[in-house]
């Protein structure tokens, strides 16, 4: 079992199919939470904005990367009050925090969030890494160093674990249990940018990617059951 965690969820994963958050899933995904918390695991969570809109939407407008960059980051900030408010909801203390500040709303303190954490309260993170050209691959890494976690709980939605090739193109697909940071940029595999995988290997995290459609596989994937795969460095 991981001692502490660094949970990467989608925005997609949080929606429905009129709505931008699901009710349902996020009571699932924050009872799951609630659970590895109780297993005495820190926690700590990133969470993405495409549930309610992608910085590339806003380029094929025609506004500039900055600008597109930024509303992005703005939706991942929604997405962390949400979620840390359903957290509390369900009886686990959680505090959201971003990189891009809301002032009287929003804010983030590295201090402040490894105090919180070590207390026993889940920090969900918004903001990305609180500037443009960075992906959310790469702010997952840099929050995960920022915490000291152990690995990157990278749950996805009806993929359980990485292959080297689509699978829903090939159906010989080959799943592998266990890569190193260097086999992924080796075979070009794009389970995360180049950038963050560097920044996983240098600071010893691992990354562990599973479907969290699955019943209680965030809570399996902490545990470190054989749930996906899982890449080391």
């Amino acid at each position: 079992m991981y001692k502490r965690v660094l949970l990467k969820l989608s925005g997609e994963a949080l929606a429905a199919p009129d709505f931008p958050f699901s009710t349902e899933f996020l009571e699932k995904i924050a009872l799951q939470v609630k659970k590895i918390r109780e297993m005495g695991v820190d926690v700590g969570i990133v969470v993405g904005g495409g549930n309610i809109c992608r910085g590339r939407i806003f380029q094929d407008l025609g506004f500039d990367r900055v600008q597109s960059d930024y509303a992005g980051m703005l939706a991942t900030v929604i997405n962390a009050i949400m979620f840390s408010a359903e957290l509390n909801k369900v009886g686990c203390k959680a505090v959201p925090m971003s990189a891009v500040k809301a002032q009287n709303v929003i804010d983030f303190d590295l201090a402040e969030a490894n105090r919180l954490i070590e207390e026993g309260n889940v920090v969900v993170f918004g903001g990305g890494y609180g500037k443009p050209y960075y992906s959310t691959d790469t702010g997952s890494a840099q929050r995960a160093k920022d915490i000291k976690a152990d690995v990157i709980l990278m749950a996805k939605n009806g993929v359980d674990g990485v292959y080297d090739s689509d699978p829903d193109i090939n159906p010989d697909a080959k799943k592998f249990d266990e890569l190193s940071f260097d086999d992924i940029l080796k075979l070009d595999l794009k389970v995360m940018d180049s950038q963050a995988a560097e920044i996983c290997k240098e600071a010893k995290i691992e990354a562990f990617v599973f479907d969290m459609a699955e019943e209680d596989n965030i809570v399996k994937a902490a545990k470190g059951e054989a749930v996906g795969t899982v890449i080391k460095f």
